[in-house]
């Protein structure tokens, strides 16, 4: 039997026997268990007075929902990467210094295929988990929902952080020129809409835990 196991177990036995709470959590620690594991062990019952202990719902990891939210973090991360793709080569095109009305029309037809392609995925995809939270809340506890929020926080951030780094760099330089004002406002916008909404998400998943 796994310790995890062994201690679920004994914290089951000793809920039933009618020991309280904080007398199981004195124990386990003074058997050398870490405060998180005695957490965990008595948060996994529910806390009232029913005998046997009820076992509250814990997350999950399910096949299907790896494979839902991979392709949806895919295309997610596709929209982003091509509307900011196809946003610095308008920029370039309109705000240039020197005018280039000609400039990457391989690289706009690419990305505005790309976003053909994957918005109304990710807006399909995104549809579809809204009804199926709406039809059953346990959804919200699958680790694998959890992992994909937090990894579109992450990169989020990382590229909120770079154009902070680079306005502060290029302000520092005096290189602050209206092209590249609006290329650090594009990128702030989509990471900001990414971080915020994912946030408001996670936050969401963590309450209704």
């Amino acid at each position: 039997m796994k310790p995890t196991e062994q201690l679920a177990q004994f914290t089951r036995e000793a809920l039933i026997s009618g020991q309280s709470r904080d007398e199981i959590a004195t124990a386990l620690r003074e058997a050398g268990w870490a405060d998180s594991e005695v957490r965990d062990a008595l948060s996994a019952w529910s806390d009232t007075d029913h005998i046997p202990p009820v076992p509250r719902p814990r997350p999950y990891v399910s096949a299907r929902e790896a494979f839902f939210y991979a392709l949806m973090f895919v295309a997610l991360s596709m929209t982003a990467w091509h509307i900011v793709d196809l946003g610095f080569d308008l920029i370039k095109r309109w705000l240039s210094d020197t005018p280039r009305p000609y400039v990457s029309s391989r690289s706009m037809r690419w990305s505005i295929a790309a976003l053909m392609v994957f918005f109304p995925l990710f807006l399909l995809m995104q549809r579809a988990e809204d009804r199926k939270l709406a039809r059953d809340p346990s959804h919200k506890r699958s680790i694998v929902r959890k992992w994909f929020g937090y990894c579109a926080l992450f990169f989020s951030s990382l590229a909120l952080l770079g154009d902070l780094l680079g306005a502060i760099y290029s302000l520092l330089s005096g290189e602050l020129t209206l092209e590249f004002i609006a290329q650090l406002l594009l990128v702030a916008a989509v990471a900001g809409t990414v971080f915020g909404y994912f946030q408001g998400a996670m936050k969401e998943a963590e309450d209704g835990h």
